[in-house]
């Protein structure tokens, strides 16, 4: 249709509806990033709907502004004040999950044809955000330590980068933890050429083991780091609850660009789970998450080793949702799930290709444990060995 705006040829690509499909009964979906629902406090969570709408219900059903409700920023802000980020109520904001923050900060920053640094391979669903405002992209390679700040300072001296986006913590869809040394670096990198960082954080709270890193933000000296958070994987993706942190002089853009997208997160919910946290062990709740999400990455690495062939590998995350799993370069993944995978074993995960903003490597995939039991979690990865074993086979005999 000639009538499309020419964004869409753009957003059509990213492979995001793929995340979550309409799944019948014997579909077993390594892909999204869904959290495991046996950890949703459904029984908490409906105490505090029928305490809002009793105590304050013709409050909670009005219109407000975009900001948010204002205790719960205030909840946050003391929160994340524990962790040194030094910031108050009035530099959040709350979002329909973080994916409205990426939305939002593209909206903000980017005009056609402007540069975005990415970490290579990235958030399909960041990608997906950015190309409604159709920019280019430049890519870091991941090292073990986070992105490479060395290409990165290449790129700097020699583009114009609107914004440089990265998931210090557990990164999706490789699992690296972003040094120390590294974080301070880019906050250094960045000062130097006025550039500001998006620093998407939704699996801060689910370390398994080693020490927790200060955030971006909480380094950031000049108010140039943007932040986002979300109660999607810590509470319930159902909720559509996150926060977006920026200096005040950003934060005020945001939210008038906010007002014209949705007036405002929804009031309900935002009072729901600021009683939720009054009433509530919150800090257990995440100690069971992470208890509980560290088991599931055994049962997915017990079984990778049991049934991977040779010649693939895998990451081992101390924290996040995800797997990273890389074979021979010259098997394609995507292609792999379209024509086998999918079809015919019923089994989903994200192809590389999807994960890149070149679209250029095509041997990998990102494998989720978080919401299959240990069952589906040892049937799935036997199946999907079974055919990469196959798969080999074939590209081997060529």
């Amino acid at each position: 249709m000639n009538q499309l705006a020419s964004r869409t040829k753009m957003t059509s690509q990213t492979g995001l509806e793929d995340l979550i499909p309409d799944i019948t009964g014997d579909i077993i979906s390594f892909a999204g990033g869904l959290p495991d629902p046996e950890q949703f406090p459904n029984q908490a969570i409906t105490e505090s709907y029928q305490r809002v709408l009793r105590d304050n219900g013709l409050d909670a059903l009005q219109y407000h502004n975009a900001k948010g409700y204002r205790p719960l920023r205030e909840k946050l802000a003391a929160q994340l004040n524990q962790e040194n980020y030094g910031i108050t109520a009035d530099e959040i904001i709350l979002t329909q999950g973080a994916q409205q923050g990426l939305d939002l900060v593209a909206k903000l920053l980017l005009n056609k044809g402007d540069n975005i640094v990415v970490e290579a391979p990235t958030y399909t669903g960041a990608l997906a955000a950015f190309a409604a405002y159709e920019p280019t992209y430049s890519e870091l390679p991941m090292e073990m330590d986070g992105p490479d700040l060395t290409q990165l300072n290449k790129i700097l001296l020699t583009q114009k980068i609107k914004f440089i986006y990265v998931i210090p913590n557990f990164q999706n869809p490789t699992g690296i933890v972003m040094s120390l040394a590294k974080r301070q670096r880019l906050i250094e990198l960045a000062n130097r050429y006025h550039v500001i960082i998006l620093e998407d954080d939704p699996y801060h709270y689910l370390r398994f083991s080693g020490e927790n890193l200060p955030s971006l933000k909480s380094l950031d000296t000049e108010g140039r780091v943007i932040s986002l958070g979300s109660f999607s994987k810590i509470l319930a993706p159902g909720l559509r609850l996150g926060w977006l942190l920026a200096d005040p002089e950003l934060l005020t853009q945001i939210r008038y660009l906010k007002d014209g997208t949705d007036l405002e997160s929804p009031e309900l919910t935002q009072q729901v789970v600021a009683d939720y946290l009054e009433h509530h062990d919150f800090k257990q709740h995440l100690a069971n998450l992470r208890a509980d999400y560290k088991q599931k990455r055994n049962w997915m690495m017990t079984a990778l080793d049991k049934y991977l062939p040779a010649g693939f590998e895998y990451s081992h995350p101390d924290g996040g949702f995800f797997l990273w799993l890389k074979g021979p370069a010259n098997l394609d993944f995507d292609k792999i799930l379209r024509e086998r995978m999918a079809p015919t074993e019923h089994i989903l995960y994200v192809p590389s290709v999807n994960l890149y903003a070149s679209k250029s490597v095509y041997n990998g995939a990102r494998i989720s444990y978080a919401a299959p039991d240990e069952a589906t979690i040892d049937y799935g990865i036997h199946r999907l060995s079974d055919v990469l074993r196959d798969e080999l086979r074939q590209a081997q005999a060529l």
